[in-house]
């Protein structure tokens, strides 16, 4: 059960954008800016304030890969596994970032919320390959031991 704060400022996004069915859509991607994931209590509660059903609330957040149900870490680590990332070597780059943040394909996010690492199909900066993104800045020609810096940069330590 979701505090009533969340109802509270799921409101207000709903009243940004009138309570319509073409609303949906940038309510979910303004309440998933709010808390870096789309609670599925919330998604049922815009479904019915804005007049959807729950079942189509629900088909538009799990058609699109940007909506997720499950919370993401304050920092949001996208690696990519297009081809030309690939062939430069992205799959060590992603190896590394598991074994520093003690993750794996099924664990995503670490324990304490701080990160959440994925592999996206493509960032559109095939030049800078291997390229990955931490809350979409963008870090080109990485290896596995920039990336391992990068996260320790960011918490803070010197590992």
């Amino acid at each position: 059960m979701l505090e009533q704060s969340y109802y509270d400022v799921t409101d207000g996004i709903i009243e940004r954008y009138g309570k319509k069915a073409s609303s949906l859509i940038p309510v979910m991607q303004d309440i998933q800016a709010e808390y870096r994931y789309l609670p599925g209590e919330l998604l049922t509660y815009v479904a019915r304030q804005i007049g959807v059903t729950e079942a189509k609330a629900y088909s538009v957040a799990t058609f699109y890969e940007n909506f997720s149900f499950e919370p993401k870490g304050k920092y949001i680590i996208k690696v990519c596994d297009g081809t030309a990332c690939h062939v430069k070597k992205s799959i060590p780059v992603l190896e590394a970032l598991y074994e520093e943040l003690g993750l794996s394909k099924k664990k995503k996010t670490t324990d304490d919320m701080l990160f959440t690492v994925e592999t996206v199909s493509c960032l559109g900066a095939c030049g800078l390959a291997p390229t990955m993104t931490i809350n979409d800045e963008v870090y080109p020609k990485m290896t596995p031991e920039k990336a391992v810096a990068v996260v320790r940069e960011l918490r803070g330590d010197s590992k």
